[in-house]
């Protein structure tokens, strides 16, 4: 068992417990968070509660949060698309439709039963044994350049990276819509969508700076091809911020329309360039990940 406390800020009063907590802990499901609760092991002000209370302000929450036993990930011989590599990193291509790391629903198929088959026992143990490697991650139908870590010197080298926001990020999109602008900034916070869980939103109450640097490189009809600059790396982060100006990205029916009329598996999103300082040598590199075939063709069709 493992403990936790969280204190109830004023902004949260009159929320009920399991919403509380499910937007102060969104890696957990409301279903299991609502679980938990109705076996007793939620408690506010030291007394346990159902999921229907209602918070009040300076609320003491302690949850008896049950030790899940993580499965064994196994390595699988999947083919690599790989940009570059050295003793301390691995920077791949990674296809559409593939999952970074294991989790609910994807224990096999993923980019970590890849690299651990690629790697072997060469990989950073930082964010344990369901995410060995991993520093950072991409959706599962955004294609493109992510980097591994082989060691923990490497792994807490890209994390600094990341924090202070100093790696090289672009993307390529295509977006619904013509922009008239040749270029522009999104700083908006993101944060948990308030009602649906699963989806993330501009949240200026909860949510954490985020910042996009978008460019136009050519224009169609009815649609726009744009290079985006991550200055933040947010979950979702520019499909929620390009949807948020009118022009959600083509393919992405959680952000945009519903219907798609090209056909797509999802988002067209691609990670081209990833760019940092390497851990050992302290030289600046850069991986390049070419357009997928899928993306080139639309392009052609736009």
């Amino acid at each position: 068992m493992s403990l936790i406390r969280l204190e109830a800020e004023a902004a949260y009063m009159d929320e009920r417990v399991d919403k509380f907590l499910s937007m102060m802990m969104p890696e957990q499901s409301r279903s299991y968070l609502q679980k938990i609760i109705k076996e007793g092991s939620v408690f506010v002000n030291g007394k346990p509660v159902k999921a229907s209370y209602r918070m009040e302000a300076e609320d003491e929450v302690t949850i008896d949060l049950p030790e899940l036993k993580e499965p064994e990930i196994l390595a699988e011989n999947i083919p690599l698309d790989i940009l570059y590599e050295d003793a301390d990193l691995l920077m791949v291509n990674k296809p559409k439709g593939m999952v970074v790391h294991p989790s609910a629903g994807h224990s096999s198929g993923t980019l970590v039963n890849a690299v651990m088959y690629h790697c072997k026992d060469q990989l950073s143990g930082i964010n344990g044994v369901m995410r060995p490697g991993i520093v950072h991650r991409i959706d599962k139908d955004t294609t493109g350049a992510l980097v591994i870590c082989k060691n923990d010197l490497a792994h807490n080298h890209v994390a600094d990276q990341l924090k202070v926001h100093s790696i090289t990020r672009k993307y390529r999109a295509i977006v619904h819509g013509v922009i008239r602008e040749e270029e522009g900034t999104v700083d908006a916070p993101i944060g948990r969508h308030p009602v649906e869980r699963k989806k993330m939103a501009i949240n200026e109450k909860n949510g954490k700076r985020a910042v996009t640097h978008y460019r136009v490189l050519q224009r169609f009809a009815n649609h726009t091809y744009i290079e985006c600059q991550l200055e933040t790396g947010r979950t979702h982060q520019i499909r929620v911020h390009m949807a948020s100006l009118h022009h959600p990205i083509l393919g992405d029916t959680v952000y945009g329309p519903d219907k798609n009329p090209y056909h797509l598996e999802g988002q067209t999103l691609h990670a081209q360039v990833l760019g940092l300082i390497h851990p050992v040598t302290g030289a600046y590199i850069e991986a390049e990940a070419p357009l997928p075939e899928y993306f080139q063709k639309l392009l052609l069709k736009l």
